[in-house]
């Protein structure tokens, strides 16, 4: 596949110090051959980049649009969070793939950042494929590229002129990464993981994100959220049983809770000898494994999955409260935080759940279903979120998780960068700077790299429905005198300092580090080799034995470049 020359390919997006010739030394002249088949394979993951950025684009910062998404199961959600899209794309080629592993394990070890992994992987990889077409080899180019990141990474720490301190207030320093596009009374949101962060970190300063819960709750309002002591899920009490005071312990099952056959309802309807027979073992077996929880001391069985009122009621005699949840997410919480097993039989577990009481509480009209602990040995703390629609509390559930982590990733380093695209800003001018001073493959990539970088800015503007040409302008000039505060707003360009707008500087590290090791790899890669069997009619191998009367051809396990 012929690839046009820079001078055909997109030479609006080129930056001016990257035509010219003058700036490549003797060895790096353009080479024609460098343009055919040997540069295709980084097209064509350029490409893949590019489509994957443009799903994701629309949706960066805090005034990106929403974007309806039908997952595999066919559940419609409408969302603007890149991770939740990202974990529902089925995708083929390879480098998105490679993309979206970045990206999302960007988003487990900080919380934040998804959106920029994808969209400056994408900006970094275009930059590669121009310098390729200039002449560069790969091995130079990864080089530089390994040279500019550490130049970047070194100067990261100089943008750095806020620090969250040991006694303080962290609402400030959580609002912009809670602050999403989807989100309404940010506010009040922030204000409250903040306490519960805060209650939940340890007098040494550790903090444990997964010591938190969140429990969505349909019915009032964001404003009814509320925090609650111990662990909350959204089940309900399955009898009369609606609490155990003291000494609670709990049996977690991913199972029936007794007989599942529609003849065991309350009027069973019994057509022959061989029914009436099942029907009689199922019971005495539901009867036995239920006095064998008894006899084990379990007061507590929570159930996800079918309840049998019969079993429910044989249980109460025992002083056995049956919850049945509604979420297997929680299930699994609820076995963590306890360290007892998910059980897929009426087992009595080896090592039951403790906790100090269990017992059901009403908000509004809704109920949940809380497990306590003692004040000061409680191991976890439940965020209770209210709303009238299960969108808009799942959209503040991924908020609320934002939150958690990037409290993490201030306990552990509480240095804070401004936001709103002025950091990318400040990093692009200085690579620019010292760039434009280096000779050679250094002087190129330096160049490139701080072209990616701006791009992220531009794309705040254009999300936020500015003129991005003259917000680019007024940024960069302001940023040449020396305010490296300056960011993209709601109306144009703003103070990220004066407005409190906020980047954690371990996790835009990260993110920088994992965005610069997946372009190395991904520029040094030459062809994509997929291994598979093929059908007859896509590829033949015919062997000399098959030319026989009557002998068919041969199906054979063969390799196919992944075109």
């Amino acid at each position: 596949m012929a690839v046009p020359p820079p001078s055909q390919a997109k030479p609006s997006k080129i930056p001016p110090a990257l035509e010219l010739p003058q700036r490549l030394e003797a060895g790096l002249e353009k080479n024609p051959k460098s343009q055919g088949e040997d540069q295709a394979c980084l097209l064509r993951g350029t490409s893949a980049a590019q489509t994957l950025a443009s799903i994701i684009r629309p949706c960066y910062g805090p005034y990106g649009r929403q974007k309806f998404l039908v997952t595999a199961k066919g559940e419609t959600v409408c969302t603007g969070h890149a991770a939740v899209i990202l974990r529902a794309l089925e995708l083929e080629h390879p480098a998105a793939q490679f993309v979206r592993e970045v990206a999302q394990t960007q988003a487990e070890n900080t919380g934040d950042g998804t959106a920029f992994v994808v969209l400056l992987t994408e900006a970094l990889l275009e930059q590669a494929q121009y310098l390729l077409w200039a002449g560069l080899a790969r091995t130079q180019l990864r080089e530089a590229f390994a040279t500019a990141t550490a130049e970047v990474l070194t100067a990261l720490p100089a943008l750095a002129i806020r620090s969250l301190g040991p006694l303080e207030d962290p609402s400030w320093a959580l609002y912009s990464v809670m602050n999403t596009h989807t989100l309404s009374n940010t506010d009040y949101l922030t204000r409250l993981v903040a306490h519960v962060c805060w209650v939940s970190r340890k007098p040494s300063g550790d903090f444990k994100p997964e010591s938190i819960g969140v429990c969505l709750l349909e019915g009032g309002t964001l404003l009814d959220s509320r925090i609650l002591p111990g662990l909350a899920i959204s089940g309900k009490p399955c009898g009369q049983k609606t609490e155990v005071q003291a000494d609670a312990r709990v049996a977690l099952f991913m199972c029936p809770f007794g007989p599942t056959n529609p003849v065991s309802l309350a009027t069973p309807r019994l057509s022959s000898s061989e029914e009436l027979l099942r029907f009689r073992k199922q019971t005495e077996q539901a009867e036995k494994e239920i006095s064998e929880l008894a006899a084990m001391d379990i007061n507590v069985a929570v159930v996800w999955g079918e309840v049998n009122e019969k079993a429910v009621l044989q249980a109460e005699g025992y002083g056995i409260m049956v919850i049945q949840a509604k979420s297997r997410k929680e299930m699994v919480y609820l076995s963590e935080t306890m360290g007892t097993p998910l059980l897929t039989r009426l087992l009595p577990p080896l090592d039951p759940g403790k906790c100090q009481k269990v017992y059901k509480q009403e908000l509004g009209k809704s109920v949940v279903v809380v497990f306590e602990w003692d004040y000061e040995k409680a191991p976890s703390l439940t965020v209770v979120l209210r709303g009238p629609t299960i969108q808009g509390l799942r959209s503040a559930e991924q908020a609320v998780y934002y939150g958690i982590d990037a409290f993490s990733q201030l306990c552990r380093d509480p240095r804070m960068l401004p936001g709103a695209g002025a950091t990318e800003m400040a990093l692009a001018k200085i690579l620019e700077e010292k760039g434009s001073r280096l000779a050679g493959p250094n002087g190129l990539v330096f160049l490139a790299f701080a072209h990616a970088l701006s791009s992220l800015p531009k794309t705040l503007a254009e999300n936020a429905g500015l003129d991005a040409q003259c917000v680019m302008a007024e940024m960069s000039g302001i940023h040449q005198v020396g305010n490296f505060l300056i960011g993209v707003g709601s109306d144009g360009v703003i103070n990220a300092a004066h407005e409190g707008i906020w980047d954690i500087m371990r996790s835009k590290a990260q993110g920088l580090q994992a965005v610069a090791e997946l372009v190395q790899q991904l520029v040094t890669v030459d062809e994509i080799i997929v291994a598979k069997r093929t059908r007859v009619s896509q590829q033949q191998i015919t062997r000399p034995s098959s030319k026989a009367k009557g002998s068919s051809p041969q199906k054979e396990k063969v390799f196919q470049t992944y075109i």
